[in-house]
Formats: C-alpha cells, structure tokens, sequence
C-alpha cells in the first residue's frame, strides 16, 4: 500500500516512520513549511520504547506527486474540515481515508466530505512527544483497533501490523471512538492544567478524584446514546492507559506548552455538548473545559 501521512505531529511521525520503516511507500503532508524543510533533511528521528532510528520521509505541504492507496489523518481534530476539503481537490476516488485522532465529530466530518464507503475510524493507544520538527519520542505501545471490518480494513491491518503495531478490526467503529474519547477525558485536560506526564495523574490526590468524577460523567452521556464500551470499567481502564504511558506528554499539555490551540472542545467540551443533548450534567467536564480555554486565552498574560 501507498501512506499518505496529514500531521507531522507525534502520531503522524511515528506512523510513518514505522510504515516507511516496515518497506512502505509514505509520504507526509504538513502545512508548516519549515518543519517541511527539516524533516526533508534529517529524515524523522524516533528514540524510546520502540528503539532509536532515523526514516527518510519525503514530506511536502502542497500537493504531493503521488496518489496514496490510504490517507491517514493526523491533523487536530479543529483543523479535519479544512484538511478534508482540500484532500478532496485532488485525492483519486479509490482511496480510502483513515482518521486515528482525538476526541468525537472527526469520522462524521470525513464522511460528509468523502462518503461513508471511503472512511474509516479508528484508535490507538501508542502515545508519543514531539521533541522538535521531525523529531519524536515513542513513550508507550498500545492496541490501533480500525473499522469497520471488511476489505479496507483487513489490508490497513495487515500493513500496520507488518510495521509492528498491534492492529485489530473490529466492526462498531463510534464504540472505539468513545473509549478513547473516554480515556482522554480522563487525562488530557488535567495533564493540562497541572502540567504533569500521564503517570503522575493518579498518584495525586486533587487530580485522582477529578479524573473519577469526569470519567463517571462522560460514561453517563456514553450510556445515553446507546454506546457500548470497548472495555469492562472506564476508570480501570483510564487508570491503566496512565501507567503504560506514564512517561508521556499528553498532547492537550504539548498544546499548552507550545503555547498552541488544543482539542478540549473535541474532549471534555464534546461531553458537555453531548450531555446538554440528553439533559445530563456535566459540571466537572465543564469546567475543565473552562480553565483550559482560559489557559489558551491567557498565553500572552503569564507571570
């Protein structure tokens, strides 16, 4: 298969070094022409639990020369629609479109754009930091669950897993999407707002109890809609995604410390909107939600 890669964040970088690594075609679209110029010099650099190593990459920012076989959507879940439409501009009509990003509305986004038949949906549960243009840590292995099955499907698992990722396809593809979206609930706005890696999350008395109480609060509006949880306790869970990427940056606390817009709309703030659609309240997601965007809105206040 040919990879398109849209992101070169810490998800795109890693998947397609580890696809480019694996024998694969790839190829990376990123808006950032700088950081365009740098992976085309150094390759993308990879270090941590999946070892050290440096894939040339070609990266590009316009329209790259070759048709891709799948494109995989990395990007901000706040930047899905603008990638989607000018995708579409020129993407051949057999490509399929893969989004493995944060929060809830992206597949739905994508299939307006592309059509139902052409997208899939997926999670993963790698996570990894980026350290520079092109340069990443892998900080823990996890499952990638895509969907849902069938042809398509069978062939991105097959590919990702010949590049060494734990791959499944599996059929309820909004069930996959709110676990994660669960799992991040429980981490990325705190990680946030105290400014600590995923591991220190439950160590913490203040963050230990905030994270139970929204992880209860986004499994109500889950239970509401009819979602069934890939897994038996949410809080288990979340509690366990910590400690297999203790040593991670969680992406909402990269944002924040890049000074960047984050995706809490698409986290917490789709749990307030999702629960104000079922009458359910929210109060804990709600606020995390608040004090993230006062964190984004005050970037030029600090003291």
């Amino acid at each position: 298969m040919r990879f398109l890669v849209i992101g070169a964040g810490a998800m795109g970088c890693l998947f397609a070094a580890r696809l480019a690594r694996a024998g694969f075609e790839v190829t990376l679209l990123e808006k950032i022409d700088p950081w365009v110029e740098k992976i085309n010099d150094q390759g993308i650099m990879v270090e941590g639990v999946s070892g050290a190593y440096q894939v040339k990459v070609p990266a590009f920012s316009g329209t790259p020369p070759l048709q891709p076989d799948l494109v995989l959507i990395c990007v901000k879940s706040y930047d899905t629609e603008e990638a989607a439409k000018t995708l579409k501009s020129w993407l051949n009509r057999e490509a399929v479109v893969l989004t493995l990003q944060n929060g809830v509305g992206n597949l739905e986004i994508l299939q307006d754009v592309f059509g139902k038949e052409r997208v899939l949906g997926g999670v993963t549960a790698n996570g990894a930091t980026v350290l520079g243009p092109g340069r990443i840590r892998h900080a823990g292995e996890g499952d990638t669950l895509i969907g849902p099955a069938g042809g398509d499907a069978e062939k991105v698992v097959s590919s990702f897993r010949r590049a060494g990722f734990k791959t499944e396809a599996v059929d309820r593809v909004q069930d996959l999407l709110w676990g994660k979206l669960i799992v991040n609930v429980g981490i990325n706005a705190l990680a946030a707002i105290t400014r600590v890696k995923n591991g220190r999350l439950p160590h913490i008395e203040g963050t230990r109890i905030l994270m139970a109480q929204a992880v209860e609060e986004a499994v109500a509006v889950a239970k509401a809609k009819d979602i069934r949880l890939p897994y038996p306790d949410p809080l288990a869970k979340v509690l366990e995604v910590c400690q297999a990427t203790a040593g991670n940056v969680a992406s909402m606390l990269q944002d924040i410390l890049n000074e960047k817009m984050t995706e809490i709309s698409f986290i917490n703030g789709a749990i307030v909107r999702e629960g104000e659609a079922f009458g359910i309240a929210t109060p804990v997601n709600r606020t995390l939600t608040t004090l993230v965007n006062a964190i984004q809105a005050s970037y030029g206040d600090r003291v």
